[in-house]
């Protein structure tokens, strides 16, 4: 699972991995070297994290 979030999302993204999978979620500060102009999962706002599980 990758949740892509803000900053104000951030802790929210890293406890649904935690309840879901229960594990150390990875976490991830996007760069423009990524290429990813997407938005936050749960607001409209610029993601600027990605949580993940893998």
């Amino acid at each position: 699972m990758v949740i892509i979030c803000c900053k104000e999302h951030a802790e929210l993204a890293i406890d649904v991995i935690v309840d879901e999978y229960e594990t150390a979620p990875i976490v991830e500060l996007l760069t423009d070297e990524d290429g990813l102009s997407t938005t936050c999962e749960y607001c409209e706002k610029d993601g600027t994290y990605k949580v993940s599980n893998i």
